[in-house]
């Protein structure tokens, strides 16, 4: 792959369009194909990638005509949560390497199907756990190693209501957990170091029920970590939309010798205007001098180098297989009202696959 990398974009829309965006500032990458549910959404999808100054990519019907399409080398997964297990054991198959949107699953026993298939067949596959290249969590990462062991870590990630009733039409397949939580739980783990071993999980539901929408409105996860740290891992979507930020984010960890804390709620700039009050987000996606940048497009950066070299990404396919396990878990717990041990359920869910 000396030459770059050829991707077919598999979801056309919000996280799609970042996702081709982000591709098209990269001058070793060329977006081939795009398949959605919706053919609109994927020609207007085309026309912008078109208009970017770049081949328009050829429209395909489907997964399975963008893994049959010889021009295709990656493919970029931006479907609903609970699609991606499938897919990626499909593309793995098809001998192309995968860029999936988070969460990775929405089960264990898929996420081991596709972890199994990406290993087997040999190709480069991460989740797009793009908070690790957030500047501020990066050098947190390195402020931490010098603090001691990890004692006690809160994340919270909440959203506007407009999230689940506007952006997505799909809430109801998902929960603000898996939907929001599932980067905290990396984001966490990753600078603790370590794997959460316990969780005990509660949820509320009513706002969104009432609006014919069944998906929790909040959920609050407890964890224990293996070497003892204990976190919290905060998610709601239910923020009124005069709320100035579409995502309210806030992360911070304690360890014996230091607390490190890291508040995402204003990025640097402050905007009023006469119909309200806001704070663009510009860590994770932004356009500067006509070129998408960010922890977004790093990211993807970092995953087509992979590609090319061979290298395995920062984000391992197995560690994002361990936050579909603490997310597993924690749901577990909300049905059963009890503490689930995480490597229990793996074990459940690996002699399920033997079975």
């Amino acid at each position: 792959m000396s030459n770059g990398v050829r991707i077919g974009i598999v979801g056309a829309g919000i996280m799609g369009r970042g996702n081709a965006l982000s591709l098209s500032g990269l001058p070793e990458v060329e977006v081939t194909a795009v398949t959605s549910r919706s053919a609109d959404s994927a020609g207007r999808l085309a026309d912008e990638i078109e208009g970017r100054g770049a081949p328009r990519p050829a429209i395909h019907p489907d997964l399975e005509a963008v893994l049959a399409d010889k021009s295709v080398d990656a493919v970029v997964l931006t479907t609903p949560d609970h699609l991606h297990g499938e897919m990626m054991v499909r593309a793995a198959e098809a001998g192309k390497h995968i860029l999936v949107e988070k969460p990775l699953t929405t089960s264990v026993a898929e996420a081991d199907a596709a972890v199994k298939a990406i290993r087997e067949n040999g190709v480069v596959a991460m989740c797009l756990f793009n908070h690790r290249w957030v500047p501020a969590y990066a050098q947190a990462y390195d402020l931490l190693a010098d603090l001691g062991d990890g004692a006690v870590a809160y994340a919270r990630k909440d959203d506007t209501i407009f999230v689940p009733t506007e952006m997505l039409s799909w809430a109801d397949r998902t929960t603000c957990a898996w939907f929001l939580s599932s980067h905290d739980i990396d984001l966490v783990s990753w600078l603790l170091r370590d794997q959460v071993r316990r969780v005990y999980a509660t949820a509320r539901w009513g706002k969104l029920r009432s609006l014919g929408i069944d998906t929790p409105d909040a959920i609050q996860i407890q964890a224990e970590y293996s070497r003892g740290a204990v976190a919290t891992f905060e998610s709601a979507w239910i923020y009124p939309n005069t709320f100035p930020t579409t995502v309210d984010s806030y992360v911070s960890v304690v360890t014996d010798n230091g607390v490190v804390q890291l508040d995402r709620q204003k990025e640097s700039v402050v905007v009023a205007r006469p119909d309200g009050y806001s704070y663009p987000r510009n860590m994770l996606q932004r356009v500067m001098h006509g070129i998408p940048a960010g922890a977004y497009a790093d990211a993807i950066a970092h995953w087509v180098t992979c590609c090319r070299t061979g290298r395995q990404p920062l984000i391992t396919i197995e560690s994002s297989r361990n936050v579909t396990a603490v997310l597993e878990a924690a749901h577990t717990s909300i049905e059963t009202r009890q503490p689930v041990d995480v490597s229990m359920l793996a074990e459940l869910a690996s002699d399920s696959g033997n079975a």
